[in-house]
């Protein structure tokens, strides 16, 4: 089974009635449920995206910005969506969010990340880019350029919607 990223995008009051319920459960039973509609998995991006930026020597404004997208904030205590049984994200860090100001700073700071640029300073050789990243080519069938290019994307959309709504978002790994 492969732990991979995940964010949803969530009001606020989602978030409140989840630790509620948790709070009020002798299981600690959160009913963390989002919408698949508004649930994202990048998959191993992280890493890779935050990788290249560096390569491609992206300013630290907007690699924070890409970690804070990816990594979200420790300051709020979201403890209790990882509670055994009913933990979201069991194979990795404590789930985090980032609150919906923080959001919108992240999505204005995604767009303005030229991600075509970033990925035009990858080899070629998709054998040699992928070493960059202690990877196998066969670790990304499509090809590391196309990988970072679909993944960012959905990044950035992901966040623009969020931004656009008023949510926050809920970064884990499962």
């Amino acid at each position: 089974m492969a732990v991979t990223q995940q964010l949803a995008r969530v009001p606020a009051e989602y978030l409140a009635a989840c630790r509620k319920s948790a709070d009020e459960s002798p299981g600690g039973d959160h009913h963390w449920d989002p919408p698949s509609s508004d649930c994202l998995d990048l998959d191993w991006a992280p890493a890779l995206l935050a990788g290249a930026c560096r390569l491609a020597q992206l300013d630290d404004v907007h690699l924070d910005a890409l970690r804070w997208a990816t990594e979200g904030d420790t300051e709020v205590d979201l403890g209790f969506l990882n509670v055994y049984p009913h933990a979201i994200g069991p194979f990795g860090p404590p789930p985090t969010l980032l609150s919906p100001g923080a959001v919108a700073r992240v999505s204005a700071l995604l767009g303005e990340i030229d991600i075509q640029a970033i990925v035009a300073t990858l080899p070629a050789d998709r054998h040699h880019a992928a070493s960059l990243f202690g990877r196998g080519p066969e670790f990304i069938p499509d090809g590391l350029a196309e990988y970072l290019l679909r993944h960012f994307d959905a990044l950035r959309k992901f966040y623009g919607e969020a931004a656009r709504r008023g949510l926050l978002i809920v970064l884990w790994w499962d």
